[in-house]
């Protein structure tokens, strides 16, 4: 192997390495067996209803996502409702509008917040589920 392959080589490992570590920080779409084992698995959870067309929760998502790479936050389990097309879900939660925040520890809600932006209050709310 030649220095340039060496180094392209090296290149697409780099790429690679970094984008399974940006996928680790992802929300996942609702799923209620998932949601009902972490419950019952007593993990930490955090339900985003969030709107593609919405400003506020555009901007909570990277606080979400820089809060799901931090280690303290290894174990959350977290699952994005859309706002637009899944009301029956809405209706379950008890959310009447996008950019809420509801944490879990297990099947405890340990609280919820609709409209924030704020990093130290977000994460405040987040800390609750563990």
């Amino acid at each position: 192997m030649n220095r340039r392959q060496l180094l392209a080589a090296f290149a697409v490992a780099a790429t690679l390495s970094t984008a399974s570590l940006g996928f680790a920080g992802m929300s996942k779409p609702f799923d209620q067996q998932a949601f009902d084992a972490a419950q019952a698995a007593g993990k930490p959870i955090l339900v985003d209803v969030s709107a593609p067309w919405c400003p506020v929760c555009k901007a909570q998502a990277p606080i979400l996502a820089k809060l799901r790479d931090e280690s303290k936050y290894k174990d959350l389990v977290s699952f994005n409702i859309d706002f637009d097309s899944q009301k029956e879900l809405l209706r379950k939660f008890n959310v009447q509008k996008q950019s809420t925040l509801i944490v879990f520890k297990g099947k405890a809600e340990m609280g919820r917040s609709t409209g924030d932006t704020n990093a130290a209050s977000i994460e405040a709310l987040v800390a609750k589920s563990i």
